[in-house]
């Protein structure tokens, strides 16, 4: 489809301030996602419940699959599909008690995980006055364990089941006894609920286990011709008080999912970072080879051209300018393409073997890994809108007939993206590499294990330990064959570090001059490919 090459009265200035890119995160802009919202196959898939693992890299656009499910809680009800959050939202984690006082071992968060998801499951399905002498009986054994009735945060509950486990399940006592002081012999059962098969005695007391909890909830869901979603997110914050303890709480949470798998009428749906899944299976986890119901999620060139493109269809004032038709442009590769071009410059850095816009803006917001997060791709061109505006309001600007952007906006925008992905998202998550990253400031981007060795003032074997784990993080992008291995920083950290282009001093000499030497700055980006 051509669009008209004129442009109407309004006043470009207006049009750029009618245009709004939403949030950096899913929480920020939960109230709009549904309109910006790209319906990819992936999607697809987690809606018509083909898979129960979402795995993506920060920012890479699992919350907002999260975000999605659960503004769509009505129509999944209609599907008679019941959603359960496990977490909240935004704000404070629920499980910030675990983290002023955490478990001792796996096995305590397996009995957590057990007992927490139990009470979502039935206050959730009370909500919905659901009636049933089967979840009578469950919410009368979990009473008995001091998880009593009505609805509560969900701090509170994980407090109340940490309460339960040290009352009534001590490794010193039988669970579910109460014994006299005197003769230390069971004096009768307080509890209901067991975490292994009951004893004869337990059983005859009215005792039932939690896998027999279970069983009767999907009973009820059978009866009731329901099924449920037990959904999580926001994984990343929920354990951050140490490595170890995040470790155990996953481990034990993947656990978990491969006792309720075999529950037909139960799901749950575990969104996750795939860095941290591979943290806490790197030394091998056996559940990993049973867990078949999960997906990476991966972002091309086409999906987030149409990301972008979607938020920047949504002004009205650029649609009526354009005579666009939006319906066609959001089913058309090749229409959003026509319309980037009709906004955006067609080239940031002038050039034969220049990228063309979006090719640069996604080289300048890909890590080392050559991924391009939707997150930063959404801080960038949210910051080229408020620089270009303010360009406008200084009189800087000189705005192309037949756009809405100039090139020079880019270019100032991306040390904001940059300084915000070093600050807010690899010093926080990964503070220990601070000071390693501080040593490269003013530094090449081009180094090797001798540069590096000298300006960390390091030993061999731990500077190819910090390497590693810098390739590993993204910061470093791997480079050239084992003999000549070379170490590149991707464009979204070298603002926010003050580094110069180029190969550290005598680099050359040791690899010999070759293209792994200069920056790669084409239309052959990483997202691209």
């Amino acid at each position: 489809m051509q669009y008209p090459l004129r442009m109407a009265a309004t006043d470009k200035r207006s049009v750029i301030e009618d245009i709004t890119f939403g949030g950096r995160t899913a929480e920020e802009e939960s109230e709009h996602l549904a309109r910006y919202f790209v319906e990819t196959e992936q999607w697809r898939k987690v809606w018509q419940d083909e898979v129960d693992i979402v795995f993506a890299p920060k920012g890479g656009g699992k919350s907002a699959i999260y975000s999605m499910l659960v503004s769509r809680e009505d129509e999944l009800f209609d599907r008679s599909i019941v959603l359960v959050p496990g977490e909240n939202p935004t704000g404070a984690t629920a499980f910030e008690p675990i983290q002023i006082a955490p478990p001792t071992s796996e096995t305590e968060f397996i009995q957590i995980w057990r007992l927490y998801f139990l009470v979502l499951l039935v206050e959730e399905l009370e909500r919905y006055d659901v009636q049933s002498v089967g979840l009578r009986t469950v919410r009368q054994a979990l009473a008995s364990i001091g998880l009593t009735e009505g609805t509560k945060v969900k701090r509170t509950i994980i407090m109340r089941v940490r309460e339960a486990l040290h009352r009534f399940f001590p490794e010193s006592v039988e669970a579910g006894m109460s014994v006299d002081p005197t003769t230390g012999t069971p004096t009768g059962f307080t509890a209901k609920v067991t975490f292994d098969e009951p004893s004869i005695e337990q059983e005859q007391a009215g005792m039932l286990s939690v896998d027999r909890l279970y069983e009767t909830v999907n009973d009820v869901l059978v009866e009731q011709n329901l099924r449920v979603w037990l959904i999580l997110d926001r994984l990343d914050v929920a354990f951050t008080a140490s490595p170890e303890l995040e470790a155990n709480a996953l481990r034990a949470l993947f656990r978990v999912y491969r006792l309720i798998e075999p529950l037909g009428q139960l799901r749950l749906k575990i969104f996750l970072r795939s860095d941290i899944w591979a943290e806490i299976t790197a030394g091998g986890f056996r559940e990993t080879s049973h867990i078949t119901r999960d997906m990476n999620l991966h972002w091309n060139r086409a999906n987030l051209l149409k990301l972008i493109v979607q938020r920047v269809i949504q002004s009205d004032l650029l649609v009526r300018e354009l005579s666009a038709d939006a319906a066609h442009v959001i089913a058309s590769s090749v229409a959003q393409q026509e319309l980037f071009d009709r906004v955006f410059p067609r080239q940031v850095d002038a050039g034969s073997n220049k990228p063309a816009t979006f090719d640069w803006a996604l080289s300048r917001t890909e890590d080392g890994k050559k991924v391009a997060a939707p997150r930063e791709l959404i801080h960038l061109f949210t910051t080229v809108r408020d620089r270009q505006l303010g360009r406008i309001d200084t009189g800087q600007a000189a705005i192309a007939e037949g756009v809405y952007f100039e090139s020079q906006a880019f270019r100032d925008a991306h040390p904001e993206v940059s300084e915000t992905r070093l600050q807010k998202t690899i010093y926080p998550e990964y503070p220990w590499l601070k000071d390693w990253l501080e040593a490269l400031r003013g530094q090449r981007t081009l180094q090797d294990v001798v540069s590096l060795e000298a300006l960390w003032g390091t030993v061999r074997v731990d500077t190819e330990e910090r390497i590693r784990r810098l390739v590993d993080v993204g910061f470093f992008e791997q480079r050239g064959s084992v003999a000549e291995r070379t170490y590149w920083v991707p464009f979204l950290y070298r603002p926010a570090l003050e580094m110069v282009q180029g190969a550290a001093d005598g680099l050359r000499d040791r690899i010999g001059a070759s293209s792994d030497v200069e920056d790669e700055d084409s239309s052959q980006v990483g997202a691209a490919r």
